[in-house]
């Protein structure tokens, strides 16, 4: 049974087309991966069916029988409401039904026989539908998704003081406990550390009802999915299987598609030459013009364009001391501590990976180091000879400024020509030069980010969750080129298949939590 149906869509930004008569079709119990590379349009796909974005063209016919639950980020956590009532609202049907019941006994007393007889039959009724959907176990359900995705030591903070990520999986758990027919998932691993990763994994290949899932971690994604939607050249391309699956296949079609395109052109090029040559005879004129009409009806391939794969070539001065920073007795945190006293060291070609749950501190710990955060106790001691490249986890980028002009104020010395070569290597066109960088995907605005930091020369480069929104090919070269550097590294990471051929040493937060913590 289909639950969406999309027939000849198509879509532009401006003279930036997105879809082109394209079409997807989503069938009851299937678990969709929407796959492609950074800017091709897959959130906007989402937008589009959840009307958040009118198409230009096409049809979008949702089966009505089905619920829909996807994460809408402009949701109002009002004050006043804690995290734990604000994910029982995804049961307010089941207490609407119960409140019911509730206004009916207390009226019972007041009812004739036969009133009295169609109101227990109503509370009769109603009060299966609370037994069939585990009503009296909604508690234990929220604590339970609460723990699986690391929110559990929220759920009696104010909702409306969340941080981003807070809110984000905050949001994540309310969509899970809801169970819709259709799950819409936009990179719901982004601010989840491995464990929770993990739990989410295990949920979602046992969810019973469908969804779609936009997600850059291939592992993660080759795990939940059984059917893939390659989104490439403003077309859709439908895959049975699981990721590793959809990759066979895609190679295998790529190369019989370039085998039949070049005897295609083989075929072409003979038909033109015996055209050339013979159409001017009167002896062979018709023979030509039968080659003529046999060349209009030929079909011809295209080879589509290749992907533009972005070149991380980081740019490394030399760090004359071997101790890069050392701590003594670091106690980092905000208005509490996160950690228990520190006596940590770093030296010189030290490429470390710091992993752990989210919450603990590893960006706390990092903007102790840039000195962004005064820590709650202690001291670090770190080198006058550091040059540090620092990758911000996400920045709000409401910039209205123009790629290009953003990246050259960082540059002022290089010319446009200088600016636009090295955005171009980061895998951006012109398009997304020229354009305003809140437009742009959250992977290209990572690219954009990353242009910065790699042309700038450093010795140490701090990364706070550099995956996040990169697609594979960009993802492939951030692990080369980080590989390749001279200088030394920190680097917080969910991705273990990312950072383990990278780091010579794993720090793991989970060994500095705090007692209270």
């Amino acid at each position: 049974m289909s639950i969406l149906t999309i027939e000849n869509m198509s879509h532009s930004f401006g003279d930036r087309v997105l879809f082109n008569h394209a079409s997807f079709r989503l069938l009851k119990g299937e678990h969709i991966g929407l796959i492609g590379a950074n800017g091709e349009g897959k959130s906007t796909f989402m937008n589009i069916i959840t009307n958040q974005i009118l198409s230009d063209e096409g049809i979008i016919e949702w089966n009505s029988k089905f619920s829909i639950g996807y994460m809408d980020q402009l949701v109002d956590l009002k004050e006043g409401i804690t995290v734990l009532n604000f994910l029982k609202d995804a049961f307010i049907n089941l207490f609407n039904i119960e409140n019911r019941i509730n206004d009916l006994y207390d009226k019972l007393g007041d009812m004739y026989e036969e009133e009295m007889n169609k109101a227990l039959n109503k509370i009769a009724i109603m009060q299966e539908i609370l037994d069939k959907s585990d009503f009296y176990s909604i508690n234990s359900r929220i604590q339970a998704t609460a723990a699986g995705l690391g929110i559990k030591e929220l759920l009696d903070r104010d909702a409306s003081a969340l941080s981003g990520g807070q809110r984000t999986k905050v949001l994540l758990a309310k969509l899970l406990l809801q169970k819709p027919d259709i799950l819409l998932l936009d990179e719901p691993t982004n601010h989840l550390d491995e464990e929770h990763i993990e739990w989410l994994k295990d949920f979602l290949i046992n969810y019973e009802s469908a969804f779609i899932l936009i997600s850059h971690d291939n592992w993660f994604l080759n795990s939940v999915v059984n059917v893939v939607y390659h989104l490439e050249n403003k077309v859709l391309t439908r895959y049975e299987g699981n990721y590793d699956y959809f990759v066979k296949l895609y190679d295998a079609r790529k190369e019989q598609r370039l085998i039949e395109y070049k005897e295609q052109q083989n075929q072409i090029a003979k038909l033109e030459d015996y055209i050339r040559k013979n159409k001017a005879r009167a002896s062979t004129s018709k023979q030509a013009k039968s080659r003529e009409k046999k060349l209009d009806k030929i079909e011809r391939i295209e080879i589509k364009k290749e992907i533009i794969k972005p070149q991380f070539n980081f740019k490394s001065i030399r760090m004359p001391e071997s101790i890069i920073f050392k701590t003594n007795d670091l106690i980092i945190g905000y208005d509490k501590p996160l950690s228990k006293p520190l006596n940590l060291k770093m030296k010189r070609g030290q490429k470390i990976a710091i992993t752990g749950a989210n919450g603990l501190g590893k960006t706390t710990l990092l903007k102790s180091l840039l000195g962004l955060l005064k820590p709650i106790n202690g001291e670090i001691s770190i080198s006058d000879y550091k040059k540090i490249g620092y990758f911000e986890q996400e920045t709000a980028e409401n910039n209205t400024i123009s790629v290009l002009y953003d990246v050259w104020n960082c540059f002022p010395s290089l010319t446009q020509t200088e600016v636009r070569r090295y955005l171009a290597r980061c895998g951006l066109t012109s398009k997304h030069i020229d354009s305003p960088i809140n437009i742009l995907s959250g992977g290209e605005q990572a690219k954009v980010r990353l242009c910065k930091l790699i042309n700038e020369p450093t010795n140490v480069l701090i990364l706070d969750e550099p995956t996040n929104h990169l697609d594979i090919y960009a993802k492939n070269e951030l692990e080369r080129a980080l590989k390749e550097y001279d200088g030394s590294i920190i680097i917080v990471c969910h991705e273990p298949e990312f950072y383990k051929n990278i780091t010579t040493d794993v720090w793991n937060c989970e060994e500095w939590r705090c007692c209270n913590n």
